[in-house]
């Protein structure tokens, strides 16, 4: 009678196999972006504008990339935009959407390598995921941008509108309208907490709008 008690209790188990199967019904959204989508400083990645984006949508999010990154950037970890999608996204069931995010660390490098690089990137996630809404970001700014920045979000935004993907703008917007610490950390560039909900605002608003 102990071993049937036993088999009548497995049932339970299938508890979780429900919610797995819930869980596979929520929209994904992915990520590729720098420090500003991964985290820096005391902001984790778990608290970024990209999750929290995620997080008021109700999505799924799933985040890539690395400080210092761009479409040419290498950055310390010594890999662009394209090869972090390939190393960490590709190999992925595809996902609802994706965001491409960045241009900051791009700056130094002339419009037509960023443009390049940007489309070649475009090209090669529609290869992998040809039915995958893609959306670019382009490079973020919490205080006054330099001239390179605006050269880099015409790159980018050239490419966006030859390839049929929607654009969307950080450099168009005020992000500091208060005290500058309330928005920006003590290295002049990367978002607080507070910033980078100022950002998920922003991005969340901006994708409710854009057409599908």
């Amino acid at each position: 009678m102990g071993g049937q008690g036993a088999a009548a209790s497995k049932p339970v188990a299938r508890v979780p196999a429900v919610q797995q199967a819930a869980q596979k019904q929520t929209p994904v959204m992915m990520f590729v972006g720098d420090s500003f989508t991964v985290g820096s400083g005391p902001v984790r990645a778990w608290e970024t504008y990209a999750t929290e984006t995620a997080r008021q949508l109700g999505w799924q999010p799933v985040i890539a990339g690395a400080g210092g990154t761009g479409y040419v950037s290498e950055g310390r970890v010594g890999r662009t935009f394209q090869q972090s999608f390939v190393a960490e996204l590709a190999w992925r069931p595809a996902p609802d959407l994706l965001i491409i995010s960045g241009g900051h660390n791009d700056r130094r490098w002339p419009a037509t390598t960023v443009r390049q690089a940007a489309a070649r990137l475009v090209w090669t996630v529609k290869g992998y995921w040809p039915n995958t809404r893609i959306v670019m970001v382009g490079p973020i700014w919490i205080g006054e941008a330099p001239p390179q920045a605006y050269r880099v979000r015409d790159a980018l935004a050239e490419v966006a509108a030859r390839e049929r993907v929607a654009f969307l703008d950080p450099l168009g917007q005020r992000w500091i309208d208060g005290r500058r610490s309330e928005v920006l950390l003590p290295d002049g560039v990367h978002p607080t907490l507070g910033g980078h909900a100022k950002l998920a605002r922003w991005l969340t608003d901006a994708l409710r709008a854009a057409p599908a």
